[in-house]
C-alpha cells in the first residue's frame, strides 16, 4: 500500500521540477519556441522582484542557464548566474554523501547504532541506525518541531547543532519505532552532519569542501556553518511576501546539514554531473547513493541518500526539493536520459503554484505513451457520503472531519480535488478512502497516516472549563497554556502568542494556524492530567497539567 501510495502521491511544489532532454529532441519545436515558453512560465518573477535561476544540462553539458528578478531589492541588484542562495534541503544529499565517504573509507558503518557516536541520544529500546538517519526512519521527532511547540521555532533563536542535539536527546519517545516507517525529521541530517565531525575530525564544512566541492569545481558553493552573519560574497536575500509587501526572510541560525548549503544551479548541475558519472568513488558509490532500504514490514521506502528515487511521466528520477525561511529550491536528475535541472529562488511568494509543473514536463518530457486517453473520473457520492465524519489518528491522535456538499467533499473545511476515485488532493497532501471507517493520508513529506473514526464533539458532557489549565513538558522545558476567551479555547505560547482551537473530535482540537492537533487524556475529578500535542514531525509531545 505505502507503495501504490507513493506513485500516486502528488509531485512537492517546486517552480523548477521538469526535465529538458535536449532542444534537438523536440522536433515540434525550434530552439526558441522552447526558450519563448521557459520564459513564459517564469514571467511571474518580475524584473523589479524577488528572483530566480534555472539551470538545465544534459550529460555533464549545459543547454540553459538563466536568472530572472532581483537578488537584492534593498539595493537594487538584478539576479545573476553569479548570486547565490539557500538549498533547503536539497542540502541533505551532500550530507549523506560525507557519511559514505566515511563509510568507504572504513571510519563507520550505516548498521552501526547512532549511540556509538552520539551516546546523549536516548537508550529506546531498538537501536537506530546510521542508515535509519539517512533515510528517514529513525523515528527520531523533528527538533524544529520541539521548538515551535516552546514558542520559539526556527530563525527566532541562533541554534546551533549543538542546540538541535540537546533538544533531540530530551525526547522520551519516538514518532515511530526505527525501520517501521517513514517520517521526514530534519533532527536525521543533523545528527549525520555531527557524526562526520566526530569521526572524520573535521566538520562538515571543512570535509565536503576537501572531498566534495572542490573536486567537482563547484567553486561558488559553502556550507552556511559557523556564523549565518558571515558576509557572502553574491549571496541573494530571501524574501517573504506578506499583505502585499516585501519583508526579509533569512535563516538566521547555525543549525545546517539538513540545509544550510549556499549554492547556485549551476553548481548542483556540476555535482550531478560528478556523482552520477562515478567521478566521486566509482561506481560502488552512485549505487550506494541511490540504493533504499526496505521498511520492517517489507515494504519499500524511496527516500535513498538524500535523495528521492521516484517516477516522473513514465521516467526515473532522483528528485529532493528544499525550503529554508524563504528560499526554496529543486534539484532533479533523469538517469535515464543523462538531463539534470536545477532550480532556485530567494522567494517562498509561489509555494501555491502548481502549473508550473505540468507546463515544464508537458513541453519538455516526451510522453512514453502519447496515445493513451486519461480515464473518465466519475464520483459516486453515495459511496463518497460513506466516508464524512469525525477521524482520529492511530499513532498521532491528529483530528480530520471529512465532510460532503453539494457533491464536493471536505476536510478539516477544505475542499478536496479528486486525483482518482477514491484518492484526492489535500493542499500538497493525499488523501485516500480506503473504505469506509479507514482512511489513509499521505502528507508532503510522504509519511502516511492512518485515520479511525472518532467519537463526535459533545460538549454536553464535556464543557470547555475543563480543559482550561497551564500544562508543562519536560521535553520542550516550556508550558503551554489553555485559556477559554469568548467562547472558544485558546493556546497560549507567550502572552503575545496564542492559536484557536476548533473542536474535531471529542477531547481533541485542531491548532488554527499552527497546524496540527492537541488531545486531552488521563481525566480525574473532572479535570484533564495529560494534553498531548502531535504537529508536522513530531507525534503525541506530552504536557502534564499543573497543579
Amino acid at each position: 500500500m505505502r507503495k501504490y501510495l507513493s506513485v500516486l502521491f502528488l509531485k512537492s511544489i517546486s517552480f523548477a521540477c521538469v526535465a529538458v532532454l535536449s532542444f534537438a529532441t523536440l522536433q515540434a519545436q525550434s530552439a526558441k519556441d522552447t526558450t519563448d515558453k521557459i520564459e513564459k512560465i517564469f514571467a511571474k518573477y518580475k524584473p523589479q522582484n524577488p528572483g530566480a535561476q534555472l539551470t538545465v544540462s544534459k550529460n555533464g553539458v549545459v543547454l540553459f542557464s538563466k536568472a530572472w528578478g532581483m537578488a537584492n531589492l534593498e539595493n537594487n541588484i538584478p539576479m545573476s548566474m553569479n548570486n547565490v542562495t539557500e538549498a533547503g534541503s536539497v542540502s541533505k544529499q551532500f550530507t549523506a554523501a560525507a557519511i559514505l565517504m566515511l563509510e568507504a573509507q572504513g571510519k563507520l558503518s550505516l548498521d552501526d547504532d547512532i549511540r556509538k557516536y552520539i551516546p546523549e541520544i536516548s537508550n529506546y529500546g531498538t537501536p537506530i541506525k546510521i542508515s535509519h538517519l539517512m533515510h528517514h526512519s529513525s523515528g527520531l521527532r523533528d527538533w524544529g518541531s520541539i521548538a515551535e511547540l516552546a514558542g520559539w521555532p526556527r530563525t527566532t533563536k541562533t541554534y546551533h547543532n549543538e542546540d538541535a542535539l540537546e533538544i533531540i536527546a530530551r525526547q522520551k519517545t519516538l514518532n515511530n519505532k526505527p525501520g517501521d516507517e517513514f517520517g521526514y525529521s530534519n533532527s536525521n541530517y543533523n545528527l549525520q552532519a555531527l557524526i562526520v565531525q566526530r569521526v572524520s575530525g573535521m566538520s562538515l564544512a571543512d570535509f565536503s569542501t576537501k572531498y566534495i566541492f572542490n573536486p567537482a569545481g563547484m567553486t561558488r558553493t559553502e556550507w552556511r556553518d559557523d556564523d549565518f552573519r558571515k558576509i557572502v560574497p553574491n549571496r541573494a536575500i530571501a524574501y517573504e511576501k506578506k499583505d502585499g509587501v516585501y519583508l526579509t526572510d533569512m535563516p538566521n541560525e547555525y543549525v545546517y546539514g539538513h540545509g544550510g548549503l549556499l549554492t547556485n544551479t549551476e553548481d548542483l548541475c556540476k555535482w550531478v554531473d560528478f556523482y552520477s558519472s562515478a567521478k566521486i568513488g566509482g561506481p560502488s558509490f552512485l549505487k550506494r547513493q541511490i540504493e533504499t532500504s526496505n521498511f520492517n514490514d517489507g515494504s519499500k521506502n524511496v527516500y535513498a541518500a538524500g535523495i528521492r528515487i521516484l517516477k516522473a511521466k513514465g521516467y526515473d528520477v532522483y528528485r529532493h526539493n528544499g525550503a529554508t525561511a524563504s528560499y526554496r529550491a529543486s534539484l532533479e536528475y533523469f538517469p535515464e536520459v543523462g538531463l539534470t535541472i536545477a532550480g532556485l529562488s530567494n522567494t517562498a511568494e509561489f509555494d501555491s503554484s502548481y502549473d508550473a509543473f505540468s507546463q515544464l514536463e508537458d513541453i519538455f518530457l516526451p510522453a512514453k505513451n502519447p496515445n493513451a486517453k486519461p480515464a473518465e473520473l466519475k464520483l459516486d457520492t453515495v459511496k463518497l457520503s460513506m466516508f464524512t465524519g469525525a477521524y482520529k489518528s492511530v499513532v498521532a491522535g491528529e483530528g480530520l472531519k471529512i465532510s460532503l456538499e453539494k457533491g464536493r467533499l471536505y476536510a478539516n473545511n477544505f475542499p478536496l480535488a479528486p486525483i482518482t476515485e477514491n484518492i484526492f488532493r489535500y493542499g500538497i497532501d493525499a488523501i485516500l478512502l480506503d473504505k469506509p471507517g479507514l482512511i489513509r493520508l499521505v502528507n508532503s513529506d510522504r509519511d502516511t497516516l492512518i485515520y479511525l473514526p472518532a467519537a463526535k464533539v459533545n460538549f454536553t458532557t464535556t464543557p470547555l472549563q475543563q480543559y482550561v489549565a497551564t500544562y508543562h513538558s519536560d521535553e520542550t522545558t516550556s508550558d503551554l497554556k489553555i485559556v477559554l476567551e469568548n467562547g472558544r479555547l485558546r493556546l497560549y505560547m507567550h502572552p503575545y502568542k496564542f492559536y484557536e482551537l476548533t473542536p474535531v473530535y471529542q477531547d481533541g482540537f485542531t491548532i488554527e494556524g499552527l497546524g496540527g492537533t492537541v488531545f486531552f487524556e488521563g481525566k480525574k475529578a473532572g479535570k484533564f492530567t495529560t494534553m498531548k500535542a502531535s504537529i508536522s514531525r513530531a507525534r503525541n509531545v506530552a504536557f502534564t497539567r499543573i497543579k
